[in-house]
């Protein structure tokens, strides 16, 4: 087989298509055809993404996400005003997961057999023009969860994955550039998260909430689309401290794509790929330290998180779409790494995992 199949551990499928009112199913020449001249959002033109382009690149089973942050009156970030439309948010998500999975597009993953069935499917020779990609569903940010009672109603249509924040504070706990503990409602929900069998996404936790989280939690944990603080030193990239933690917990960590967490000093809007030589090349050096740290292959994966609010304007320049991920292990094969080394970064690990995890 000339490709590896390949799971993503994260992709915002459902904000692409609410938010972007993007059509996965249309060629993503024909979905940047149609916002040719917008300007709404820095990527417009620019997706990587489609259900086709999955396809092409063997990319047959993702962890999706709902997404909806609550943003109390003086946080300046975009969100929304109160739990309860957050909520509604993560409900039309999930309804055009629905539909999708109606259309034939996408199948579930919410258990053992529904993940076996599936990779029977995949893992063959066979085209995957026509196969259902597979979904683990996640969200980002716990904000949207009114009350503990409606994490239970989550995991009841299917949600297995919580990240419990995002960027800034959150209701739950606080995420990327800010800082503290988890609050009393953010430890109920880890409670209630272990009694579920639930998987921890450590994915934006703050220092403080990551160790704190980490500390708490007994089930099974995973940073679905995290790098190394080594090469970009900023508190959305975990340091060498907490990935030797991670790997002490058999946690599986998704290396993402966004060109700012690859390359030190990005300026969004500014930079570019070329300007800045981010290629691959630095998703293998990431992969790479990883792996070092661990002296196996058995802790890193793809997260790539492409078109995460960003495109080719902000991803690697030796990258045009999704399936492009691919040539990560080509890199990684001159290299040194063999072909089981590779076998496990771009889906063995996440199948073990996987396997456990929905056990």
């Amino acid at each position: 087989m000339s490709e590896l199949f390949i799971i993503d551990a994260h992709l915002d499928l459902s904000m692409n298509a609410l938010e972007w009112n993007r059509d996965l199913r249309e060629p993503l020449k024909e979905i940047n055809r149609r916002e040719a001249g917008m300007t709404d959002k820095p990527d417009r033109g620019r997706a990587t993404v489609s259900f086709g382009e999955l396809r092409r690149g063997r990319i047959g089973l993702v962890v999706a996400t709902q997404i909806a942050r609550y943003v109390s009156p003086d946080n300046p970030l975009p969100g929304w005003h109160s739990p309860e439309q957050a909520w509604a948010q993560t409900q039309g998500q999930l309804a055009w997961y629905k539909a999708m999975e109606e259309d034939g597009q996408l199948v579930m993953i919410k258990d053992r057999e529904t993940l076996e069935t599936h990779l029977a499917l995949w893992m063959n020779d066979e085209s995957p023009d026509q196969k259902p990609i597979g979904y683990l569903l996640s969200i980002e940010g716990a904000d949207s969860f009114v009350t503990i009672g409606h994490l239970e109603r989550a995991y009841r249509y299917g949600l297995r994955a919580v990240g419990p924040a995002h960027y800034g504070p959150g209701r739950y706990a606080n995420g990327t550039d800010s800082s503290g503990r988890l609050n009393p409602m953010g430890q109920a929900l880890l409670k209630r998260m272990d009694e579920l069998g639930m998987i921890l996404d450590l994915t934006h936790l703050n220092d403080e909430a990551f160790w704190h989280a980490l500390e708490l939690y007994k089930g099974p944990v995973w940073a679905s689309h995290n790098n190394c603080r080594v090469f970009v030193n900023h508190n959305r990239q975990f340091s060498d401290e907490m990935i030797r933690a991670l790997i002490a917990r058999e946690a599986v960590i998704g290396l993402a794509l966004d060109a700012w967490m690859m390359v030190p000093d990005w300026k969004r809007g500014v930079s570019t790929p070329r300007g800045m030589n981010c290629s691959l090349e630095l998703m293998a050096n990431n992969i790479d330290h990883i792996c070092q740290l661990a002296g196996n292959t058995r802790y890193a994966a793809i997260g790539s998180d492409l078109d995460g609010a960003f495109g080719t304007e902000q991803c690697p320049y030796d990258l045009e779409t999704i399936a492009d991920v691919q040539k990560v292990f080509t890199l990684l094969k001159k290299r040194g790494y063999s072909e089981q080394d590779t076998a496990a970064i771009a889906h063995g690990n996440l199948i073990g995992f996987m396997r456990k995890a929905l056990s």
